[in-house]
């Protein structure tokens, strides 16, 4: 198991994105494409989701020292039929190509009411969550499906060896006077940040989440970083693995991507996302909807006599550790750090640089 090489530093958020802005700049990215990449990376790590924050900066590296990450790029389109896109990412930058293909799919939301929004060959494109979010700042309900063509690390239910990856999905839910609630979960016990994370870290994951290459139960997360490999099982057993089908069928192949069928040859990370985006107010039930929700709420969340509420909403947690990480700095394991300063490095930027812009 890894253990940490230098300690863990806490870094704060401003700080962190002018790290991460200043990576990208060197890489040649424009100045809209440092900030989006910098704000997503960042509020991953804010919402505690360390697994999609700034330790994705490594892969993303190796794809563009690789030619399978395309910087600068905008989501081309291929089909436009009402109310419905197909765009083609061009293994874009998947924080501006996601962001871009969200934002048409709000403005076609605008004239029709409601959108689907096939984005395809896109690189990665973070937490899904992020794009839930953006659609629900304007006041609309988004289902979003995502498939990952990259390395298989998930074994179906019933299933020993790795046959696909973790594939995410997210709703977004907007509220009255409220904060949205975000449903975001990778259909695999653990998203395989998160086991990258505590391989960096050296520490264990929980029961139940990996089997080694020999399709023994492990808690050591080297079981998907050190040879021979093993695999992550998908959560809910079969329910998980449904989902994770649905995926491929909806995002992968759906979309006109690729679904997956076979080790990966690249280093690309490659998303494939569906994501049906509706507006409340164009169906008429905007008054119905935003009442009834909060009354589910109020129910769902109402303790019993003489005890302290304790139901938390999908996303509640999220807020809460971005309150904590603001005030006390976003901590980063000391081998991740070492990650992102090496390939900081490998575009261009000197580790003094990124060490002061750290501080």
């Amino acid at each position: 198991m890894a253990g940490s090489a230098v300690q863990e530093k806490r870094i704060g958020a401003e700080a962190l994105k002018a790290v991460v802005r200043e990576i990208f700049r060197a890489a040649g990215s424009n100045a809209r494409e440092c900030g989006l990449v910098a704000d997503h990376l960042v509020e991953a790590n804010l919402k505690g989701h360390d697994s999609h924050g700034v330790g994705m900066i490594p892969a993303y590296a190796a794809s563009l020292a690789a030619g399978d990450l395309v910087l600068n790029a905008t989501p081309r389109i291929v089909q436009d039929i009402g109310g419905t896109m197909v765009l083609d990412g061009g293994l874009g930058l998947g924080q501006s190509t996601a962001h871009d293909a969200m934002a048409l799919g709000i403005e076609r939301v605008r004239e029709t009411g409601s959108a689907i929004v096939a984005l395809r060959n896109s690189h990665h494109i973070g937490r899904i969550g992020h794009w839930a979010e953006q659609c629900a700042r304007e006041g609309l309900v988004s289902i979003h499906f995502v498939n990952v063509i990259s390395e298989p690390v998930v074994a179906p239910f019933g299933g020993k060896l790795p046959r696909l990856v973790t594939n995410p999905i997210s709703i977004g839910i907007p509220r009255l006077k409220a904060e949205p609630v975000i449903v975001d979960f990778a259909t695999s016990k653990l998203a395989h940040g998160k086991i990258r994370v505590a391989y960096n870290k050296g520490v264990q994951v929980p029961d139940g989440t990996l089997i080694d290459a020999d399709g023994h139960p492990t808690n050591d997360p080297a079981a998907m970083f050190e040879a021979p490999t093993g695999a992550i099982l998908p959560f809910g057993e079969h329910k998980g693995w449904t989902l994770a089908f649905a995926c491929e069928a909806l995002a992968g192949a759906l979309t006109g991507g690729l679904a997956m069928k076979g080790p990966s040859s690249r280093k690309a990370i490659i998303n494939n996302m569906l994501s049906i985006i509706l507006s409340p107010d164009a169906m008429g039930t905007q008054a119905s909807y935003l009442s009834e929700l909060e009354e589910f709420v109020r129910w769902a969340q109402l303790p019993s006599s003489g005890e302290a509420p304790s139901v938390l909403l999908p996303g509640d947690p999220e807020r809460a550790m971005k309150t904590q990480r603001l005030a006390e700095g976003i901590p980063v394991d000391g081998n991740t750090w070492a990650q992102i300063l090496a390939s900081g490095v490998s575009m261009g930027v000197s580790e003094a640089t990124l060490e002061a812009l750290a501080i």
